[in-house]
């Protein structure tokens, strides 16, 4: 038989069960702000009152209140529990890729698609973390068939490789390359967008100039990535590629730190 275990915050607050207090969840660093709607639905599923909410992707500075609460001292209890891991992170992540689409101003594209790798019930809130802090989550608008470097080796290169999908007349073909000289193959072989994955800032450069000395960078957008930290933009911001990928200094960026705090009764 299984024994329920009391509450001890019953115990804690018997005394004051029965008042009302005021709390907000204040920005303790500068930051973008997401999932400001999920953290304000999860505070009224415990029975607290949202009487303020900052508005999705907005930019808060130390000391500015997220949310504002009004319920017992269980019900706010309950609520640092969940609302501020349900904002830190996104909020951390939406941080990241703003300085990241801030440093490009423009061109190149901040793309984030790492988030594809984890685990499938974080996925929903790291690619709405990204849209807020306005870089993409994809590197192609759907329809797109995205033909990885395992792709390419299974089926024999990259000519071997897109003729495996020339029938999807539909869909714009993404083929990631681990050897920028493969970028005019993949052109003539029909790819829309040529993906450079190899974490070397010249080898943007390299598939660049082939392209252009082929005549062909018109025919293909031109996609950077592999460890792409925030200083590289100044760099690829001069280098002809049109949209940069980046993983991990996105979506494991530390948490926007925050904190709840009692105001008043």
């Amino acid at each position: 038989m299984t024994v329920a275990h009391a509450d001890l915050r019953d115990e804690i607050f018997a005394r004051i069960a029965g008042r009302a207090f005021a709390a907000a969840v204040i920005a303790a660093e500068a930051g973008i702000v997401a999932a400001v709607d999920s953290a304000a639905e999860a505070a009224e599923e415990v029975g607290l009152t949202v009487e303020a909410r900052r508005t999705e992707a907005s930019c808060v500075r130390p000391g500015d209140e997220i949310l504002r609460l009004h319920g017992t001292p269980k019900q706010i209890a309950l609520g640092e529990e969940r609302i501020v891991g349900m904002l830190a992170k996104p909020s951390g992540i939406a941080t990241a890729a703003r300085r990241f689409v801030d440093r490009a101003a423009g061109r190149p594209r901040i793309v984030s698609g790492a988030w594809k790798k984890l685990p499938f019930s974080q996925k929903d809130m790291i690619r709405s973390a990204i849209l807020a802090a306005g870089a993409e989550p994809r590197i192609a608008t759907p329809p797109f068939v995205y033909l990885d470097k395992n792709c390419v080796r299974m089926l024999g290169g990259v000519e071997a490789t897109l003729a495996a999908v020339a029938h999807l007349e539909d869909h714009r073909k993404v083929i990631q390359l681990d050897d920028p000289t493969a970028a005019c193959a993949a052109a003539r072989a029909g790819a829309d967008i040529v993906f450079v994955d190899t974490g070397r800032l010249e080898d943007a450069a390299i598939a660049s100039r082939r392209l252009r000395d082929a005549g062909l960078r018109e025919r293909v957008e031109l996609a950077f990535g592999g460890g792409v930290e925030l200083d590289d933009i100044d760099q690829l911001k001069h280098t002809d590629v049109d949209a940069v990928d980046v993983g991990r200094a996105i979506v494991d960026a530390p948490l926007l730190d925050m904190r709840i705090e009692v105001r008043s009764p």
